[in-house]
């Protein structure tokens, strides 16, 4: 395959994902922001990008956001590894969602970090199912009679 038939494709699959795919640089600055974004957050691609990454953070989670950020950005790895991450996240009407994602550090040709790239989904109506059973399961526990 060619590489512009590569580099088509590519941007194909990132813009039609249903997925948000989010990269930002070595400072948390938002650089992409694709369709999928736009849907689970709710900010458009020229409202996100340019922006920092608190734009989707709550921010009782910055400042360990930003602490380990910063640390992945230095030592050029983070402890995650290739991990799904399950995270609250904000959107732009202000509601807390659930997400999870993965992350990808990017390096430019010296090597250096450029920042991370992430997939990101939505998964909040399934932690409120989860929540919901966990609670049922409590209550049903307690209700429990021992013979």
């Amino acid at each position: 395959m060619k590489d512009e038939e590569k580099d088509r494709l590519c941007r194909g699959i990132v813009d039609g994902i249903g997925d948000a795919v989010i990269f930002s640089d070595h400072e948390g600055t938002i650089r992409f922001w694709n369709g999928g974004a736009e849907k689970i957050f709710g900010y458009s691609e020229q409202e996100a990008v340019g922006k920092s990454l608190d734009l989707i953070i709550p921010e009782k989670q910055r400042e360990a956001h930003w602490k380990g950020y910063g640390r992945a950005m230095r030592e050029g790895t983070t402890k995650y590894g290739n991990e799904t991450l399950a995270v609250p996240a904000v959107r732009k009407d202000g509601n807390r969602i659930s997400i999870e994602f993965t992350i990808a550090l990017l390096t430019g040709p010296d090597g250096k970090v450029l920042g991370p790239a992430a997939v990101v989904r939505d998964v909040t109506e399934r932690w409120e199912r989860e929540k919901f059973l966990r609670q049922r399961i409590a209550y049903l526990e307690t209700r429990q009679t021992t013979p």
